[in-house]
């Protein structure tokens, strides 16, 4: 099968509306193998250490994405 991947360049939501923010970010983890938020990882696209480690994390290798 296939395994998919979101990747997000999101900052921490303080706000009013983080409710929605959080919300938003467990539904697409139910729907995903992968969900790499740029905030939590400390970079972001175009980045390539985003994508080393989505390779990494999904156990790919870049000629199969």
């Amino acid at each position: 099968g296939f395994k998919t991947c979101v990747f997000t360049n999101n900052w921490v939501d303080d706000s009013a509306g983080r409710l929605f923010t959080a919300t938003l970010m467990n539904l697409l983890r139910r729907h995903f193998d992968l969900v790499i938020e740029s905030c939590r990882l400390g970079a972001r696209k175009p980045d390539p250490e985003i994508y080393a480690y989505a390779l990494d994390a999904l156990r790919a290798k870049p000629q199969e994405v």
